[in-house]
């Protein structure tokens, strides 16, 4: 697979890249026509530095307490929080960066010494991919529970323009991908043309079949 992958840079900062392998992959909600490599962005100091600060500009006059990282978005969180402290409205501020825990049914909750972090405050949610939404509807579901109010979504890369009527701000988006596609399991035409899965993706990376 690796051999077929294609770097796309940022328009906005060219230091800022993933990785786009086309194929057939499964996610938990969908079929895709493309994986989307982020790791670079999710593990590595210095490009996860660039992408918080190009994110970050979107949000300079958006009041936030606190910054809920979803899908191993925790090292970008902490550059984004520190950007946002560093000017505009948030000069100053010392923003929390927390991840909800998934219980046994998958639901997202906080423990009781974190839910103070939500409890009446302004929440910017932020999560690696939004291809169908989901996942972002799970997290608000999660937030409205724990009385927290959400002003911000920020993603590496997102499909969908909006959620719950809050913008959906991205580094990359499906325009950023020519062709990008994605099907509900039982409407997928590479499916029905018989076409292999090539893997099986999620917020970790791929497994190959």
């Amino acid at each position: 697979m690796e051999d077929r992958m294609q770097t796309i840079q940022s328009r906005k900062n060219k230091k800022v890249q993933i990785g786009v392998i086309p194929g057939h992959y499964a996610t938990n909600h969908s079929h895709v026509n493309y994986y989307v490599a982020m790791t670079a962005i999710k593990t590595g100091l210095k490009m996860a530095k660039e992408a918080a600060a190009e994110l970050g500009s979107t949000y300079t006059n958006t009041h936030v307490d606190t910054i809920i990282c979803l899908e191993g978005t925790e090292i970008l969180g902490a550059f984004l929080a520190e950007y946002l402290s560093q000017g505009g409205i948030n000069a100053g501020a010392d923003i929390s960066v927390i991840t909800p825990e998934l219980n046994a049914v998958n639901q997202m909750i906080f423990r009781d010494n974190t839910q103070k972090k939500i409890w009446g405050k302004q929440v910017l949610l932020l999560i690696s991919s939004a291809s169908t939404g989901k996942s972002i509807g799970r997290a608000i579901d999660c937030l409205q529970y724990y009385n927290g109010k959400l002003v911000a979504i920020g993603a590496i890369f997102s499909a969908i323009k909006e959620s719950e009527g809050i913008e959906v701000h991205a580094l990359f988006t499906d325009e950023d991908l020519p062709h990008y596609e994605n099907y509900l399991a039982n409407e997928c035409p590479m499916c029905k043309q018989g076409k292999k899965v090539d893997a099986l993706v999620n917020s970790f990376g791929y497994s190959k079949l």
